[in-house]
């Protein structure tokens, strides 16, 4: 559906053929759909887009934007690390300079702190163990 939706947006014109269905007699189409170029425009390239998943179920906290003028392509995205800080992405990208992104990282690393504790030791009175009576 996706590749139909971009073919009619090129101004390609889609042709699906038709199956009969004696059963319900009814025209159903075959699931392959059949591209016959018509006139292709060159239209201008011209796009916006954004999204963002927050779970905190999982912690995948994440997000982009991007939009396209022309032959210019600027957008962001960041994300949660998993150290709890944030990373963001900033991107250019056009015909003279080519692809540069700025990478900032926000918020402060937070690692788990692991406390080593001693084996504990069981004193215990002749013939009496943590196991039972001897």
């Amino acid at each position: 559906m996706l590749l139909m939706t971009f073919l009619a947006s090129m101004g390609v014109a889609i042709a699906l053929p038709i199956q009969y269905n004696a059963i319900y007699h009814s025209p159903a189409a075959v699931h392959a759909p059949i591209a016959v170029p018509v006139a292709v425009s060159n239209s201008y390239p011209r796009y916006a887009f954004n999204y963002g998943v927050k779970d905190p179920h999982t912690g995948d906290i994440k997000s982009q934007q991007e939009e396209r003028d022309g032959d210019v392509v600027k957008g962001s995205y960041s994300l949660v690390e998993p150290d709890g800080s944030t990373r963001t992405v900033s991107y250019l990208a056009d015909d003279h300079n080519g692809f540069n992104a700025v990478v900032h990282k926000t918020g402060y690393a937070v690692h788990p702190v692991h406390t080593q504790t001693a084996p504990i030791h069981y004193a215990s009175a002749i013939g009496v163990s943590p196991y039972g009576i001897h």
